[in-house]
């Protein structure tokens, strides 16, 4: 007899690390590319601008992997003390939260006696993993890893940082600003498109919803530069 498996890939399953990525390459290519935008704007020299894309990569991704780290720990923290709070219901009051699993199966659609069967064999299984995913929602694919986010966030800013980085040293002087921006544009769009493929989405609506944020930060930075008029040395 042969037997066939069907294993389904959703793309759920990526929404933790492409969130960090997409996060952290855009707002790399946006604050960096609009940090050159608006220090050129003022009238400042290549080394300037160079040595202020450097600075704005590095503070950059040190303050993403921060960020993110402070902000999925303390996600963490909230699932560990929602799981040790619903360990000791388990232990103090084993009937209640029995039913309690049953009423949740319940309103999801099975009849009272099939949802207490299956109660009664997932407690018997893993009582608080029970609890944790069809109570809580805490799963293996949704709990918090603070060190791969902080890692993936200050890696892709750093990654979404080279595009501004690398078009200062290869355009002309004369056409800095406008190129950085134009490069910074259009990387946007490469970024978006891909995010919008790793999740499933619409590859031309990801692509240019990314890219119109984007050219909002950068004339603004424009805008902002060109009031100061001045050469920054």
């Amino acid at each position: 007899m042969r037997h066939s498996y069907h294993i389904e890939k959703h793309y759920f399953e990526r929404a933790g690390w492409l969130r960090a990525a997409v996060l952290g390459a855009n707002d790399g290519i946006i604050s960096v590319t609009s940090l050159v935008v608006g220090v050129a704007a003022s009238g400042a020299s290549s080394p300037v601008i160079l040595v202020s894309c450097v600075a704005g990569l590095i503070s950059g991704a040190a303050s993403m992997a921060a960020g993110e780290y402070i902000s999925v720990k303390s996600q963490q923290d909230i699932e560990k003390n929602d799981l040790d709070m619903e360990s000791r219901e388990l232990q103090r009051h084993p009937e209640h939260e029995l039913q309690e699993l049953k009423n949740i199966y319940i309103q999801r659609g099975l009849q009272p006696t099939l949802a207490l069967e299956v109660a009664q064999q997932l407690t018997a299984h893993n009582a608080l993993d029970a609890h944790a995913r069809d109570e809580i929602g805490i799963s293996d694919h949704t709990s918090a890893q603070p060190l791969i986010a902080a890692f993936s966030s200050a890696v892709a800013f750093s990654v979404g940082s080279l595009f501004p980085l690398i078009s200062i040293l290869l355009l002309p002087e004369q056409y800095l600003d406008k190129g950085v921006m134009l490069i910074g544009v259009l990387s946007l769009g490469i970024m978006g498109a891909l995010a919008s493929y790793a999740g499933g989405a619409s590859i031309w609506r990801g692509s240019v919803r990314v890219m119109i944020w984007g050219i909002v930060a950068m004339l603004f930075s424009a805008w902002i530069g060109s009031l100061f008029h001045v050469d920054v040395n």
